[in-house]
């Protein structure tokens, strides 16, 4: 366990913007997690806790604690038909794939690149290229900090859903997610359904090729947020009903439409923003990104202002577009805790 020497914010979020905390500190333990926690109660601090800090935006300075978790550990198991891995929540989730497939073990490859930690993972279900973390978890391991009692969902006990979790509602306040487990089957198969994939037959198709190509799709679209800040895709893809969809396809026939169920079909949210044009449209240095309209980005000063007003022009314009009332996949973090996005930008 430690704690930083500064408050300062700015190099544990990925938009890069500057705020301070009252405190940070370190927990790369279970028990230095519960301490800390128990620490920031005692003084009747708010609480933060961050993971790589690549889906959170901060409003304004946060009048609390924050605990970085950095809980580390990667073991393999097997059994005849599937690797099986425990990997703490403080790991990065780009690294582990690395990791795996230095071991020959693949089915994470369509999610090499996706920023942030391990434990971060569930809590939004990350997803692209066809697949969902839903799809390849096994368990999530979590702590009640009051208490300091373990649990472990399962998968079906998860309730993923679109960007969604039972770990963004009932277990939100008052838990950490310490690690996950992961199932991966040897018998390897391709998922091939989007962008520059579709382009490969499934016969020939090896883990290598998808892992460098999906990196190549994320770097050609996508800034590096060293360079300039960013929480990668700044909305989820809206979830229409099929009328809506098949009116703006009828309008608009290179709309990009997946399938979600009966009823409902999601779309593009960069689509629908580039429709707009409103790619570089910048307030102060707020902008949406020349390349992918879906990122909003810190040109090197942006407050989190910025970036809301930047977003709410978004919606907006959408809005009086198509209809569509787009909602932020990042997280809002105010003074004393997470706030709500949507209620932000509207």
């Amino acid at each position: 366990m430690s704690v930083c020497q500064s408050t300062q914010l700015k190099t544990f979020n990925t938009f890069g913007i500057s705020a301070c905390a009252d405190y940070i500190g370190t927990a790369t333990t279970i028990e230095s997690l519960l301490s800390l926690w128990q620490e920031a109660m005692g003084k009747n601090h708010p609480i933060l806790l961050l993971g790589g800090g690549s889906n959170v935006l901060f409003t304004e300075d946060f009048k609390g604690t924050v605990i970085l978790n950095r809980i580390l550990g990667i073991d393999i198991q097997e059994s005849d038909t599937a690797w099986h891995i425990h990997v703490g929540a403080g790991e990065n989730w780009h690294d582990l794939i690395a990791y795996l497939f230095k071991q020959r073990i693949y089915g994470l490859e369509n999610l090499a690149l996706i920023p942030g930690n391990v434990g971060s993972a569930p809590i939004q279900n990350i997803g692209a290229y066809g697949i969902e973390f839903k799809n390849v978890c096994e368990y999530v391991d979590f702590i009640e900090l009051k208490t300091g009692n373990s649990t472990r969902l399962m998968t079906n006990e998860c309730q993923f859903a679109y960007r969604d979790s039972i770990f963004k509602h009932q277990h939100k306040d008052g838990y950490a997610i310490t690690a996950v487990g992961l199932r991966l089957n040897k018998e390897w198969k391709p998922i091939l359904a989007y962008g520059s994939l579709a382009q490969f037959s499934r016969e020939d198709i090896t883990p290598e090729q998808i892992f460098n190509t999906v990196c190549e799709m994320r770097q050609s679209k996508l800034p590096d947020p060293a360079v300039m800040g960013n929480a990668g895709s700044f909305f989820k893809n809206p979830i229409v009903s099929t009328e809506l969809a098949q009116q703006i396809k009828s309008e608009y026939p290179d709309c990009p439409q997946y399938h979600h169920n009966e009823q409902s079909v999601k779309i593009a949210a960069g689509w629908l923003i580039d429709q707009c044009h409103l790619k570089g449209f910048s307030i102060g240095d707020a902008s949406v990104h020349t390349k992918q309209a879906l990122v909003l980005v810190n040109k090197g000063n942006a407050t989190g202002q910025d970036i809301i007003a930047v977003a709410a022009y978004v919606r907006n314009k959408v809005a009086e577009k198509f209809n569509i009332l787009l909602e932020p996949e990042v997280r809002f973090i105010g003074s004393e805790g997470e706030i709500d996005a949507v209620e932000c930008i509207s």
